[in-house]
């Protein structure tokens, strides 16, 4: 079982969070942001992912160190668990609708970090929380999990679906990214590294 175990104390945000990439999709989110924890228990249940996290953040300023200190956590508790890498499928692409919104998810584990994030919201707000906020919670995740991340909006109205359409194409593309292939000796790469 590949497992992780982090915790990240700072002076805006306090974050415990166990990670086991080879679970059953089972969470326990609390963030004190509602759609943030709703989007996190798409993304464990989507991608099979066992997701404890709990974090204390300085909201009474706003979401932005909380949302993107969960995004710094979440991609080293992936990097940690993954370990060498080897024998994963490394980089994949999901597709996933939710009623009209359609998105598109690439990504590849290579330890080279970059985020293209091509998502145009049709307001500033999803419940209480800023839209804005997800391309910070996406850059912090890929900078940190060492992945090159395209994520793009191909259609969508809605707020609320687009970005649960999103969180679904992004864990599916990790779930499948993540899965070992006992076909591949080492890692993808004729490099012999990533």
């Amino acid at each position: 079982m590949r497992k992780s175990e982090i915790t990240r104390k700072t002076s805006e945000t306090e974050i415990s969070l166990k990670l086991c990439l080879d679970g059953q999709g089972r969470s326990n989110i609390s963030t004190g942001i509602g759609f943030l924890n709703h989007m996190l228990v798409l993304f464990s249940a989507h991608g099979g992912f066992d997701l404890d996290l709990s974090c204390k953040g300085d909201l009474n300023v706003d979401a932005h160190h909380t949302v993107e200190d969960i995004g710094i956590v979440l991609g080293k508790a992936v990097s940690e668990a993954l370990g060498d890498r080897k024998s994963i499928n490394r980089y994949v692409d999901s597709l996933i609708p939710m009623d009209e919104a359609l998105a598109m998810v690439c990504l590849d584990l290579s330890n080279r970090p970059y985020l293209h994030f091509e998502v145009p919201f049709t307001g500033a707000k999803t419940g209480e929380m800023e839209t804005e906020l997800f391309e910070e919670f996406f850059r912090a995740f890929a900078v940190n999990a060492g992945m090159t991340l395209h994520i793009k909006l191909i259609h969508g109205k809605n707020n609320h679906h687009i970005i649960e359409a999103v969180f679904k194409a992004f864990a599916r593309a990790l779930k499948k990214a993540v899965a070992m292939d006992p076909d591949i000796q080492g890692v993808m790469s004729t490099k012999g590294i990533l």
